[in-house]
């Protein structure tokens, strides 16, 4: 007998906690729309094509000589960022929801020059890194597919497409009375990606927390490709972002 009672006990008291549990989130399932706040941490990269001629000398017509070294190699270091935003999610049905999340990102992008011998310009080391430091407003849109709830997890895929737009480019790169290896590299100021993620819902009493990783990739160029040291030996520069969020709804 006291078994039983025992085994009812326990019963009762873990359907009473499942059954709690599944209202946790604040009803936030139950609504056709709903919204929230993020935090991001960015990791960039150009992904690059050269040129066939990438490795010769850049000759600065106003000068009429060469005033940089041979090349010996272009790449781009991972550079961080971070960004805070907004999500306004609309529910299509149990298992699908349309996302806008538009953010405001800080973020720096690098590119490192690499000569066969310190030069003029770079007398210490044959290395040049050109920093592009960018303040963008992102603008993406997402379909979401996610899985049935398990108690107070919801995993799920995603992808979509991210517009950006550089707000203060044009104030940044204004060099056009520096010498040609002074200048800075230039980036279209806006460019569209696309995008794929996944995370996994989170349920509190009266939130729920997401925690999710992305991957956008630019569709095209993002260089402008200005007669410079620096965007010269570039045939196509494409952006990357790894992109860590935390959503709060």
């Amino acid at each position: 007998m006291i078994k039983k009672l025992t085994f009812i006990f326990i019963a009762v008291f873990l359907l009473t906690s499942i059954t709690r549990a599944q209202n946790w989130g604040g009803g936030i399932d139950d609504t056709n729309i709903n919204w929230g706040f993020s935090f991001q941490y960015i990791i960039s990269e150009y992904k690059t094509t050269k040129k066939s001629n990438w490795r010769k000398p850049f000759l600065d017509d106003s000068f009429g000589a060469n005033v940089t070294d041979s090349l010996t190699g272009i790449a781009s270091p991972l550079s961080q960022g971070f960004g805070v935003g907004f999500v306004v999610n609309g529910r299509v049905n149990n298992n699908i929801d349309l996302r806008f999340t538009p953010s405001l990102v800080f973020n720096d992008r690098l590119m490192n020059y690499n000569y066969i011998d310190p030069g003029t310009y770079n007398p210490n080391t044959p290395l040049i890194q050109k920093k592009f430091q960018a303040t963008t407003a992102d603008l993406p849109i997402a379909i979401k597919l996610k899985s049935d709830r398990l108690a107070n997890f919801r995993p799920y895929v995603l992808s979509g497409v991210k517009y950006s737009i550089d707000l203060a480019s044009d104030k940044k790169t204004n060099d056009e009375a520096m010498a040609a290896v002074e200048k800075v590299i230039k980036n279209k100021r806006s460019f569209l990606s696309y995008e794929a993620g996944l995370g996994c819902d989170i349920y509190f009493e009266w939130f729920k927390m997401t925690p999710e990783v992305k991957l956008s990739y630019s569709f095209r160029d993002v260089f402008v490709h200005n007669n410079t040291p620096f965007a010269s030996p570039i045939d196509k520069a494409k952006l990357r972002h790894f992109t860590f969020s935390l959503f709060f709804e």
